[in-house]
Order: C-alpha cells, then structure tokens, then sequence
C-alpha cells in the first residue's frame, strides 16, 4: 500500500504577487470511524468487540482525567498526548493572563513505530484519469474540492 496524493493550485498569502503555485496534498481514502476501528481490533486481537470499545471508551476518559491537571500521557509505542495552548505576546509580564491564551488544543507526539511507518512508506500520486466504482475521484481534486480531504469534509467508503 501506499500514501496518494493529488495536485492542487494554491495561492500563497505571504506572496507579494499572490503567485498561484501547484502543491501535493495528501488524499485520504476514507475516515475510519470509531465503529469501524473497534471492529478491525476485535479481528486483530481476537477481543470481543464490546470489550475493545469498553478499553477504548475507558482509554479516552483516562487521557481526559490526566489531560485536564496538565499531564503528558505515554501510551508506549502508540505514542504521547499532552495539553497546549499558544498564547499572544506581550510587552509586559503582567499582561500575560488567561485573556491572552489561545489555540487550546492537544498535541500527539507518534511513538517509534509510528514514525518508522511514516519514514518507510511509499507515496504515489493519485490516478485521476482512472474513475472506478470504489469512489475515488475522477477529478483529482480528493473528492471535496478541499483537495485531499484536510477537513473539507469526509471522502466516501470505499466499502460503500
């Protein structure tokens, strides 16, 4: 298997001319939702399929508890999850208050096996020319016009 990507025009901001380049995006095929993962594990580990939701279920509240006192979480070679936030400068350090964070979100940090996979992986663009009953795209636009699927909505199953 392989990583697909699709070309896209862009028009940079920081661009004085706000010249129009071409960008590989990444396309992804499908979002693998909860459901669908639960099941893959249960094949996998041989677990019935309520007891890998139940850990799931149980892992998610856990990296919650820790989260919210501000505490990294290590899951092995799975990976490590932790708090941030940004914040906007300030001239002074008085003014440095809770008004002046911003951007709260949770970073992932890949573990060693993860980071292996993404270093060995191939990547080839996606053959638009080619538009077949699994919902890829005949377009090669990732099937969104948000080329690629970066947040501009879910790509079909092509299990559908």
């Amino acid at each position: 298997m392989a990583l697909k990507y699709v070309v896209k025009k862009t028009t940079f901001g920081f661009d004085k001319e706000k010249a129009e380049k071409y960008v590989a995006r990444p396309f992804n095929v499908v979002t693998v939702d909860f459901k669908m993962l639960c099941d893959q594990v249960t094949k996998v580990g041989f677990v019935p399929r309520g007891t890998v939701k139940s850990v799931l279920d149980g892992l998610i509240d856990s990296l919650i508890t820790y989260m919210e006192i501000g505490a990294s979480v290590s899951l092995g070679e799975f990976g490590t999850f932790r708090p941030s936030f940004g914040c906007k400068s300030q001239d002074d350090e008085k003014e440095v208050t809770t008004d002046t964070l911003k951007n709260r979100k949770i970073i992932f940090t890949p573990g060693s096996m993860f980071k292996d996979m993404i270093k060995s992986v191939s990547i080839q663009k996606l053959d638009s020319s080619k538009s077949n009953s699994s919902g890829m795209p005949g377009n090669g636009n990732g099937g969104n016009g948000e080329g690629g699927n970066e947040g501009g909505g879910e790509a079909p199953d092509p299990a559908a």
